[in-house]
């Protein structure tokens, strides 16, 4: 049995766009004698993943991350390249392969929207032709471990969104895939909703096996799931390494941003730098190690001293991350023997 569960080689993907042509003239040229440019979303990546990993592949929007996965779950043909994801070809063997991933989007529901969530599952269990008793025993161990008991007849439409996403994750694991693919799980939800999600999929993972393959601009997701991380930008591979790595390497700062009642004129804790302060609001960056200890001081003494409305604490986005990553890397990093290519020319970032 080979031990890797996730085989890319050399992957390209490219479209044709039409070329857009200024004035009246040329939009009447476009539309009879359209002219047509040639677009590389993905450009000769290639890695592994073996069984149980838990993997972060990110990248700024239009960095190549939909495209990729995409192939990966057979939904997109590559251009060239090759592609084994639990054994299949994904362009090839699709319905095979279907059986064997999860996928979980989190701008796209696989819910029926004006039906319970127990329909779907219903509806799923026939089409993975899941043994009924055996639907029966999964379906109970994922309810209790996402807590879904309460809402699990009602309407999808009438749920919260963090509810909502709790019930996606468990239709794309009824069927116990060996691969689960999710992209942005956690995009708009609160915090205590999202420390749930994190918490169940790494339980999966350590119970079952199931290898994650993660997208999410969240940096808390990474942290929290990712074990290695994989950085794409343009199309291209630019990091693949330990999460701890990319983190200790690429993101140096954290952000507080504190919302008073009375005016920040007199405040005047030394933890951390002001970078931004107006009459009832005050932003402190803050060493991305610094210790907790710091953050319990700077915590302390703001409600010792002040009234808080609110309190936020961020990550850098992740382009300022790809700019810090074009600055500060020599050559591409990989996980494995294979060769990349080496000193890119600093890119543009998308917008």
């Amino acid at each position: 049995m080979n031990a890797r569960i996730i085989e890319v080689r050399d992957l390209r993907k490219r479209f044709r766009a039409k070329q857009k042509q200024a004035g009246l003239r040329g939009s009447f040229t476009a539309l009879v004698r359209p002219e047509f440019r040639e677009i590389e979303a993905v450009s000769g990546i290639s890695f592994d993943v073996n069984p149980g990993e838990r993997i972060a592949f990110i990248g700024p929007n239009g960095a190549g991350k939909s495209t990729t996965i995409k192939m990966l779950t057979g939904i997109l043909t590559p251009t060239s390249g090759s592609i084994r994801c639990a054994g299949y070809d994904p362009s090839r063997e699709r319905k095979k392969l279907a059986h064997s991933i999860g996928t979980v989007f989190g701008q796209k529901s696989q819910l029926w929207y004006h039906l319970p969530a127990v329909d779907t599952y219903e509806l799923f269990a026939k089409i993975y032709e899941i043994p009924r008793v055996q639907y029966r025993e999964r379906l109970g161990y994922l309810v209790e471990a996402f807590e879904i008991a309460p809402f699990l007849a009602t309407p999808v439409r009438k749920l919260s969104l963090g509810e909502r996403m709790r019930c996606e994750i468990v239709a794309s694991l009824l069927h116990r895939p060996s691969i689960l693919f999710l992209d942005e799980p956690t995009i708009g939800l609160d915090v205590v909703a999202k420390l749930g999600i994190r918490e169940v999929i790494r339980e999966l993972n350590e119970r079952e096996g199931v290898t994650i393959f993660l997208t999410s601009h969240d940096a808390g997701d990474i942290e929290s799931l990712a074990e290695r991380t994989m950085v794409v930008n343009h199309g291209r591979l630019m990091f693949d390494g330990a999460t701890e790595a990319f983190r200790a390497q690429f993101i140096s700062t954290k952000t507080v941003e504190l919302h008073l009642e009375e005016d920040t004129h007199a405040f005047a804790c030394r933890v951390g730098t002001v970078t931004q302060k107006s009459k009832h609001s005050i932003t402190i960056e803050l060493a991305a190690d610094a210790k907790s200890e710091a953050i319990e001081e700077l915590l302390s003494y703001t409600v010792e001293h002040f009234t808080v409305r609110d309190i936020n604490i961020f990550e850098p986005p992740m382009e300022e991350i790809i700019r810090r990553m074009y600055a500060q890397v020599p050559k591409w990093h990989t996980t494995n023997d294979r060769s990349v290519d080496t000193t890119p020319e600093p890119i543009p970032l998308i917008s």
